[in-house]
């Protein structure tokens, strides 16, 4: 007998905690709209990476507020790489990539295996190769001893975007 009744107990226990969470999810404000992606504020990487990099750094400018930037990182071991990412006004996913690592291994690394076409696009008066890939399409640009990829899931218009909004400089 004694072991049904701690049976009993033990649900009737459950069924209590049970109806309090419930109670508890019921008057919790929640807010299931709200865009779980965090804008970065990129300036003091922007002003470290062109203090440290060897190559003048790029970053857009003038760009709409409705690009949002969503992650910013460089890596000095990692070939001086720069990152700069950031969402489309489509929700797209746009990055800046900048490496002094060589180019055909950088490359389809940040393009997630993205292939060279034979096509180029002119984007404010530079000379762009365009790379398409399962995942991520990418303009490529090499001068300067870095290479500079501009890629995502955003279409080549709004790569393009990206690309003539960028302004290489060093600190």
């Amino acid at each position: 007998m004694r072991g049904k009744q701690t049976v009993r107990g033990m649900v009737q226990s459950l069924a209590v905690v049970l109806a309090a969470a419930f109670v508890v999810y019921l008057f919790v404000p929640h807010d299931d709209s709200g865009d779980p992606v965090q804008a970065v504020d990129y300036r003091v990487e922007l002003v470290t990476a062109r203090r440290a990099a060897p190559y003048p750094v790029a970053a857009p400018t003038g760009l709409p507020a409705d690009w949002k930037p969503t992650s910013v990182s460089y890596k000095r071991q990692s070939g001086n790489a720069w990152h700069l990412g950031f969402l489309d006004p489509d929700g797209q996913y746009v990055a800046v990539e900048q490496s002094t690592a060589p180019a055909a291994k950088y490359v389809p690394k940040v393009t997630q295996q993205a292939t060279r076409t034979d096509a180029t696009e002119q984007v404010g008066g530079a000379t762009w190769q365009r790379w398409e890939g399962p995942k991520y399409d990418a303009l490529v640009r090499t001068d300067e001893g870095s290479t500079t990829v501009v890629t995502g899931t955003a279409s080549f218009a709004r790569l393009a975007e990206m690309a003539a909004a960028l302004e290489s400089k060093t600190s």
